[in-house]
């Protein structure tokens, strides 16, 4: 959304009928960081600083309420719409700081706590970003002619939109009953404010189980998620722009891989809507408009895929991944309650679960997370186990991923080509599932395991296919 006026010419005016479409929107770029909390440093935002009660947030919210204001005057050029921008967005946050001051001269009395009230103000701190975005997108295209109807879903002025309380799905449906989508080209808040509380049950993937509701609530052909990027073979970052290519067609399983690495296609629960309805996703890229894309569907059958059912597809992988191992010789048929004590903590400090191994007497979890609360997570540990061995250690996950491969062929061939580059692995693992291979680099190792798996299982195999064209040719 940051580069507007790429979306504003490749997606929203690209069709010569704008309309039978809806627009699932989410924050300008950094925005719901500056909200809530840096999704990757952990840095705070406005919410951790009022968990925090550090007073640094009233000045924190007034930075971002210019920050946002010159994303508005960067957008409109002319004074009335421009106007019309600025009091929304100013309107929300003079509410928001209302509401936040309401709330901590509340909870100075005993009889109130303030933890109570957190879960809230996460909530609706971080629906300011997308109805600041929609409210935008909505007024812009309406200043060009179309008739764009802004879908307003975080609940504030809830009386004043006639819309209820409710469940996810009901919200969407009241908000949409009295819309035409053939007259009318509806922007979508990606934020909802709901029964079950988006952020409490999705976090930070709550305006993609918007987007897929929506998809399958309005029974649509097709869902189609509009990226900076292309989904490629791998990070063009590391492995080089020249040297990747989009995948072009996978299925579910490979999405919900690269989901549980953290280079989410779409978040999993929210495929998993699309996938029981058979609705077809497509992730494009918003700078290369005539580009198909990548398809993704859940029918996707890997025999008709290039001929080839073992076909590597994607190079993807994590670093910065905490590897936390117990040894505790006493913890032979006791792993249970051992693992159940472990994920109650894990849970309790927000850290993700990307991986687990366990053999008779070891456990190994492989976390993602900020620095502090990973370090909670092992100094609970050692307190809870003080007769076990704890060790932490930073590595990386390197998955080596198809919709149908020999993970047998992969996980030898993977390792071979890692100790051709005096890359030892600490650890690899195979799935029944057919669907991919991991391997445990050092993290220092990350981007050259990276770029070695690429080279063995994408770059050279198109290298062969183009060699044997040439020679048939």
């Amino acid at each position: 959304m940051s580069a507007f006026d790429a979306v504003l010419d490749n997606i929203l005016l690209r069709p010569q009928n704008p309309y039978n479409r809806m627009f699932v929107v989410s924050a300008y770029g950094g925005i719901t960081d500056a909200l809530l909390e840096c999704k990757r440093t952990g840095k705070a935002g406005i919410y951790r600083l009022v968990e925090n009660r550090d007073d640094a947030w009233t000045d924190a919210i007034e930075v971002l309420e210019q920050r946002m204001l010159l994303i508005n005057e960067n957008m409109f050029a002319d004074p009335i719409s421009r106007r019309r921008a600025d009091n929304f967005i100013k309107d929300r946050i003079a509410q928001a700081t209302n509401c936040i001051n309401n709330i901590m001269e509340t909870c100075q009395y005993g009889q109130f706590s303030m933890q109570h009230y957190l879960p809230q103000i996460r909530e609706f701190l971080s629906s300011i970003g997308e109805a600041h975005s929609a409210y935008n997108t909505c007024l812009k295209l309406k200043t060009l002619g179309i008739n764009s109807t802004f879908v307003d879903l975080s609940g504030w002025d809830l009386d004043q939109k006639n819309l209820g309380s409710g469940d996810l799905d009901s919200i969407i449906e009241q908000a949409l009953m009295n819309i035409d989508v053939t007259k009318e080209l509806p922007i979508v808040t990606g934020y909802v404010y709901c029964a079950e509380g988006l952020m409490k049950t999705y976090d930070r993937g709550y305006s993609e189980m918007t987007f897929s509701r929506l998809a399958v609530l309005s029974k649509a052909k097709q869902a189609v998620i509009h990226k900076e990027y292309h989904l490629s073979t791998a990070d063009p970052r590391i492995v080089g722009p020249e040297k990747v290519r989009p995948m072009g067609q996978t299925n579910y399983d490979v999405a919900d891989q690269l989901a549980n690495l953290g280079m989410e296609a779409i978040h999993p629960n929210a495929a998993s809507g699309l996938r029981r309805s058979e609705i077809e996703l497509v992730i494009k890229n918003t700078f290369e408009p005539e580009h198909k894309g990548t398809l993704i569907s859940h029918a996707f059958d890997p025999h008709s895929y290039a001929g080839n059912s073992d076909k590597v597809e994607i190079i993807a992988g994590r670093n910065k991944v905490f590897a936390l191992h117990i040894f505790d010789q006493a913890m032979v048929g006791q792993a249970d309650n051992v693992s159940y004590e472990l994920m109650e903590i894990i849970n309790d400090e927000h850290v993700q679960l990307v991986g687990k191994e366990m053999n008779a007497n070891s456990i190994t979890y492989y976390l993602s997370g900020n620095s502090k609360s990973k370090n909670k997570v092992l100094s609970r540990a050692e307190k809870a186990f003080p007769n076990a061995k704890i060790t932490g250690k930073m590595v990386a996950l390197i998955s080596v991923i198809g919709a149908s491969i020999d993970t047998n062929k992969a996980l030898s061939h993977g390792m071979i080509a890692l100790m051709n580059q005096d890359i030892t692995p600490k650890a690899a693992h195979s799935s029944m599932r057919n669907v991919d291979v991991q391997f445990v680099v050092d993290d220092e190792n990350y981007e050259a395991a990276i770029c070695t798996l690429h080279e063995a299982f994408i770059d050279g195999v198109q290298v062969k296919s183009k060699v044997k064209e040439e020679q048939a040719a």
